[in-house]
Protein backbone atom coordinates (compact mmCIF):
# COMPACT_ATOMS: atom_id res chain seq x y z
CA UNK A 1 0.00 0.00 0.00
CA UNK A 2 1.29 3.48 -0.90
CA UNK A 3 0.12 6.99 -0.14
CA UNK A 4 -0.69 9.19 -3.15
CA UNK A 5 -1.16 12.95 -2.89
CA UNK A 6 -3.54 14.81 -5.21
CA UNK A 7 -2.81 18.49 -5.73
CA UNK A 8 -5.47 21.07 -6.53
CA UNK A 9 -4.61 24.65 -7.52
CA UNK A 10 -5.60 27.61 -9.67
CA UNK A 11 -2.93 28.21 -12.30
CA UNK A 12 -2.56 31.65 -13.88
CA UNK A 13 -0.57 32.84 -16.90
CA UNK A 14 2.53 33.20 -14.71
CA UNK A 15 4.68 30.05 -14.82
CA UNK A 16 6.81 31.38 -11.95
CA UNK A 17 3.76 31.90 -9.76
CA UNK A 18 2.41 28.46 -10.59
CA UNK A 19 5.72 26.82 -9.73
CA UNK A 20 5.64 28.48 -6.32
CA UNK A 21 2.17 27.01 -5.74
CA UNK A 22 3.42 23.56 -6.75
CA UNK A 23 6.39 23.81 -4.41
CA UNK A 24 3.96 24.31 -1.53
CA UNK A 25 2.05 21.21 -2.60
CA UNK A 26 5.25 19.17 -2.86
CA UNK A 27 6.19 20.23 0.66
CA UNK A 28 2.77 19.21 2.02
CA UNK A 29 2.79 15.90 0.16
CA UNK A 30 6.29 15.00 1.27
CA UNK A 31 5.46 15.83 4.89
CA UNK A 32 2.49 13.46 4.67
CA UNK A 33 4.68 10.61 3.45
CA UNK A 34 3.29 10.48 -0.09
CA UNK A 35 5.16 8.42 -2.67
CA UNK A 36 3.72 10.40 -5.58
CA UNK A 37 2.04 13.75 -6.19
CA UNK A 38 -0.56 14.11 -8.96
CA UNK A 39 -1.02 17.64 -10.35
CA UNK A 40 -3.68 18.98 -12.78
CA UNK A 41 -3.77 19.60 -16.49
CA UNK A 42 -2.13 22.88 -17.56
CA UNK A 43 -0.33 23.29 -14.27
CA UNK A 44 2.37 25.39 -15.94
CA UNK A 45 -0.13 28.03 -17.09
CA UNK A 46 -3.72 28.83 -18.03
CA UNK A 47 -3.75 31.66 -20.57
CA UNK A 48 -6.52 34.07 -21.46
CA UNK A 49 -6.33 33.48 -25.23
CA UNK A 50 -5.06 30.89 -27.72
CA UNK A 51 -2.39 33.33 -28.86
CA UNK A 52 -1.11 33.83 -25.32
CA UNK A 53 -1.12 30.11 -24.71
CA UNK A 54 1.02 29.47 -27.79
CA UNK A 55 3.43 32.27 -26.86
CA UNK A 56 4.01 30.86 -23.37
CA UNK A 57 4.82 27.30 -24.43
CA UNK A 58 8.42 26.10 -24.08
CA UNK A 59 10.08 22.76 -24.84
CA UNK A 60 9.77 20.38 -21.92
CA UNK A 61 13.50 20.55 -21.14
CA UNK A 62 13.34 24.37 -20.97
CA UNK A 63 10.07 24.76 -19.06
CA UNK A 64 10.87 26.40 -15.68
CA UNK A 65 7.99 24.60 -13.98
CA UNK A 66 9.16 21.20 -15.21
CA UNK A 67 12.77 21.91 -14.25
CA UNK A 68 11.63 23.10 -10.83
CA UNK A 69 9.49 20.02 -10.26
CA UNK A 70 12.30 17.72 -11.36
CA UNK A 71 14.45 19.27 -8.64
CA UNK A 72 11.64 19.03 -6.09
CA UNK A 73 10.97 15.38 -6.96
CA UNK A 74 14.61 14.46 -6.49
CA UNK A 75 14.87 16.40 -3.25
CA UNK A 76 11.69 14.90 -1.80
CA UNK A 77 12.26 11.42 -3.28
CA UNK A 78 8.69 11.61 -4.59
CA UNK A 79 7.34 11.02 -8.09
CA UNK A 80 5.30 13.82 -9.72
CA UNK A 81 2.72 13.67 -12.50
CA UNK A 82 2.09 17.10 -14.04
CA UNK A 83 0.18 18.61 -16.97
CA UNK A 84 2.08 21.11 -19.15
CA UNK A 85 2.20 22.65 -22.64
CA UNK A 86 4.94 22.23 -25.24
CA UNK A 87 5.33 23.68 -28.76
CA UNK A 88 4.16 21.52 -31.66
CA UNK A 89 5.86 21.48 -35.05
CA UNK A 90 2.91 23.17 -36.81
CA UNK A 91 2.86 26.37 -34.73
CA UNK A 92 0.32 25.07 -32.25
CA UNK A 93 1.05 23.43 -28.88
CA UNK A 94 0.66 20.00 -27.33
CA UNK A 95 -1.28 19.43 -24.10
CA UNK A 96 1.05 17.02 -22.27
CA UNK A 97 1.07 14.91 -19.12
CA UNK A 98 4.54 13.94 -17.97
CA UNK A 99 5.77 11.58 -15.29
CA UNK A 100 8.79 12.64 -13.24
CA UNK A 101 10.16 9.81 -11.15
CA UNK A 102 11.47 10.04 -7.59
CA UNK A 103 15.00 10.63 -8.92
CA UNK A 104 13.88 13.69 -10.85
CA UNK A 105 13.90 12.16 -14.34
CA UNK A 106 11.10 12.42 -16.90
CA UNK A 107 10.47 8.76 -17.69
CA UNK A 108 7.29 9.05 -19.77
CA UNK A 109 4.92 11.59 -21.28
CA UNK A 110 1.62 11.56 -23.14
CA UNK A 111 -0.01 14.13 -25.44
CA UNK A 112 -3.78 14.61 -25.19
CA UNK A 113 -5.65 12.72 -27.90
CA UNK A 114 -9.12 14.28 -27.61
CA UNK A 115 -9.43 18.07 -27.73
CA UNK A 116 -12.12 20.05 -25.92
CA UNK A 117 -14.21 22.03 -28.41
CA UNK A 118 -17.28 23.06 -26.44
CA UNK A 119 -19.13 26.36 -26.64
CA UNK A 120 -16.69 29.26 -26.82
CA UNK A 121 -13.79 27.07 -25.71
CA UNK A 122 -12.10 25.67 -28.81
CA UNK A 123 -8.98 23.86 -27.67
CA UNK A 124 -8.22 22.88 -31.27
CA UNK A 125 -7.62 26.55 -32.13
CA UNK A 126 -4.27 26.35 -30.37
CA UNK A 127 -3.62 22.69 -29.56
CA UNK A 128 -2.50 19.86 -31.82
CA UNK A 129 -4.02 16.49 -30.92
CA UNK A 130 -1.70 13.70 -29.82
CA UNK A 131 -1.35 10.64 -32.02
CA UNK A 132 -0.84 7.63 -29.75
CA UNK A 133 -1.67 5.97 -26.47
CA UNK A 134 1.40 5.56 -24.27
CA UNK A 135 1.92 2.19 -22.52
CA UNK A 136 1.47 2.29 -18.73
CA UNK A 137 4.62 2.92 -16.72
CA UNK A 138 5.82 1.12 -13.61
CA UNK A 139 6.05 3.60 -10.74
CA UNK A 140 6.42 3.73 -6.96
CA UNK A 141 2.62 3.62 -6.56
CA UNK A 142 1.78 1.09 -9.26
CA UNK A 143 1.46 0.72 -13.01
CA UNK A 144 0.17 4.10 -14.25
CA UNK A 145 -1.64 4.90 -17.49
CA UNK A 146 -1.59 8.55 -18.59
CA UNK A 147 -4.56 10.39 -20.11
CA UNK A 148 -5.79 14.00 -19.86
CA UNK A 149 -9.15 15.66 -19.08
CA UNK A 150 -11.43 15.39 -22.16
CA UNK A 151 -10.05 11.88 -22.80
CA UNK A 152 -12.32 10.97 -19.89
CA UNK A 153 -15.32 10.92 -22.24
CA UNK A 154 -13.81 8.19 -24.43
CA UNK A 155 -13.62 4.73 -22.81
CA UNK A 156 -11.48 3.32 -25.63
CA UNK A 157 -8.28 4.83 -24.25
CA UNK A 158 -8.83 3.61 -20.68
CA UNK A 159 -9.77 0.14 -21.94
CA UNK A 160 -6.57 0.07 -24.00
CA UNK A 161 -4.61 0.92 -20.86
CA UNK A 162 -6.52 -1.74 -18.90
CA UNK A 163 -5.45 -4.37 -21.43
CA UNK A 164 -1.86 -3.38 -20.65
CA UNK A 165 -2.54 -3.87 -16.93
CA UNK A 166 -2.77 -0.23 -15.86
CA UNK A 167 -3.46 -0.32 -12.13
CA UNK A 168 -3.95 3.45 -11.96
CA UNK A 169 -5.33 5.74 -14.68
CA UNK A 170 -4.80 9.48 -14.42
CA UNK A 171 -7.08 12.26 -15.68
CA UNK A 172 -5.37 15.56 -14.82
CA UNK A 173 -8.02 18.11 -15.67
CA UNK A 174 -9.29 21.67 -15.94
CA UNK A 175 -13.01 20.90 -16.28
CA UNK A 176 -15.44 23.75 -16.84
CA UNK A 177 -18.03 24.36 -14.14
CA UNK A 178 -21.12 23.40 -16.24
CA UNK A 179 -19.62 20.17 -17.57
CA UNK A 180 -18.12 19.37 -14.18
CA UNK A 181 -21.45 19.66 -12.40
CA UNK A 182 -23.14 17.50 -15.01
CA UNK A 183 -20.61 14.79 -15.80
CA UNK A 184 -17.39 14.83 -13.74
CA UNK A 185 -18.14 12.26 -11.05
CA UNK A 186 -20.22 9.91 -13.18
CA UNK A 187 -17.53 9.74 -15.87
CA UNK A 188 -14.71 9.15 -13.40
CA UNK A 189 -16.65 6.42 -11.61
CA UNK A 190 -17.55 4.81 -14.94
CA UNK A 191 -13.92 4.67 -16.06
CA UNK A 192 -12.90 3.13 -12.72
CA UNK A 193 -15.66 0.51 -12.76
CA UNK A 194 -15.05 -0.65 -16.33
CA UNK A 195 -11.24 -0.80 -15.97
CA UNK A 196 -11.15 -2.00 -12.35
CA UNK A 197 -8.33 0.48 -11.80
CA UNK A 198 -7.78 3.38 -9.45
CA UNK A 199 -8.74 6.60 -11.21
CA UNK A 200 -6.86 9.72 -10.09
CA UNK A 201 -8.05 13.09 -11.37
CA UNK A 202 -6.18 16.12 -10.06
CA UNK A 203 -8.06 19.24 -11.10
CA UNK A 204 -7.72 22.97 -11.55
CA UNK A 205 -10.08 25.06 -9.42
CA UNK A 206 -11.44 28.61 -9.44
CA UNK A 207 -11.09 31.66 -11.71
CA UNK A 208 -7.83 31.69 -13.68
CA UNK A 209 -8.71 34.94 -15.46
CA UNK A 210 -11.81 36.86 -16.49
CA UNK A 211 -12.60 34.26 -19.18
CA UNK A 212 -11.91 30.94 -17.51
CA UNK A 213 -13.06 29.19 -14.33
CA UNK A 214 -12.44 25.55 -13.43
CA UNK A 215 -14.69 23.17 -11.51
CA UNK A 216 -12.22 21.73 -9.02
CA UNK A 217 -13.39 18.64 -7.10
CA UNK A 218 -10.16 16.70 -7.60
CA UNK A 219 -11.22 13.11 -7.21
CA UNK A 220 -9.93 9.59 -6.63
CA UNK A 221 -12.13 6.57 -7.36
CA UNK A 222 -11.22 3.02 -6.36
CA UNK A 223 -11.53 -0.09 -8.62
CA UNK A 224 -15.03 -0.82 -7.27
CA UNK A 225 -16.22 2.67 -8.22
CA UNK A 226 -16.17 4.09 -4.70
CA UNK A 227 -15.19 7.76 -4.39
CA UNK A 228 -12.25 7.88 -1.99
CA UNK A 229 -11.59 11.61 -2.32
CA UNK A 230 -13.62 14.59 -3.54
CA UNK A 231 -11.91 17.91 -2.90
CA UNK A 232 -13.87 21.14 -2.69
CA UNK A 233 -14.75 23.22 -5.69
CA UNK A 234 -14.53 26.50 -3.82
CA UNK A 235 -11.53 28.72 -3.18
CA UNK A 236 -8.23 28.86 -5.02
CA UNK A 237 -5.67 28.10 -2.32
CA UNK A 238 -3.40 25.20 -3.32
CA UNK A 239 -4.18 22.09 -1.32
CA UNK A 240 -3.61 18.36 -1.32
CA UNK A 241 -5.73 15.32 -0.63
CA UNK A 242 -4.32 11.95 0.38
CA UNK A 243 -5.39 8.40 -0.50
CA UNK A 244 -4.01 4.90 0.00
CA UNK A 245 -3.41 2.92 -3.17
CA UNK A 246 -4.01 -0.74 -2.35
CA UNK A 247 -3.08 -2.90 -5.32
CA UNK A 248 -4.02 -6.14 -3.52
CA UNK A 249 -7.55 -4.77 -3.19
CA UNK A 250 -7.59 -4.16 -6.95
CA UNK A 251 -6.58 -7.77 -7.61
CA UNK A 252 -9.38 -8.94 -5.31
CA UNK A 253 -11.94 -6.90 -7.28
CA UNK A 254 -10.65 -8.32 -10.56
CA UNK A 255 -10.76 -11.90 -9.33
CA UNK A 256 -14.27 -11.59 -7.88
CA UNK A 257 -15.72 -10.02 -11.03
CA UNK A 258 -13.79 -11.00 -14.16
CA UNK A 259 -14.57 -8.66 -17.04
CA UNK A 260 -13.94 -10.90 -20.04
CA UNK A 261 -14.76 -9.22 -23.33
CA UNK A 262 -16.59 -11.15 -26.08
CA UNK A 263 -13.97 -10.72 -28.77
CA UNK A 264 -15.71 -13.41 -30.79
CA UNK A 265 -18.65 -11.00 -31.16
CA UNK A 266 -16.83 -7.69 -31.42
CA UNK A 267 -13.11 -6.98 -31.86
CA UNK A 268 -10.90 -5.61 -29.12
CA UNK A 269 -11.03 -1.83 -29.03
Amino acid sequence: MAIAAIGQLCSTASVTHNLSLCQKLVEKAAAAGAKALFLPEATDYVASSPQESISLALPMEENPLVLGLQWEAKKAKMAINVGIHVPASNGKILNRSCWINEDGYIVSFYDKLHLFDYGALKESNSVEAGRKIIPPIDTVVGRVGLTICFDLRFPEISLALKRQNAQIITYPSAFTVPTGRAHWEVLLRSRAIETQAYVIAAAQVGAHNEKRTSYGHSMVVDPWGKVLLDMAGEGTEPEIGLVDIDLEYREKIKSQMPLLRRTDVYPEI
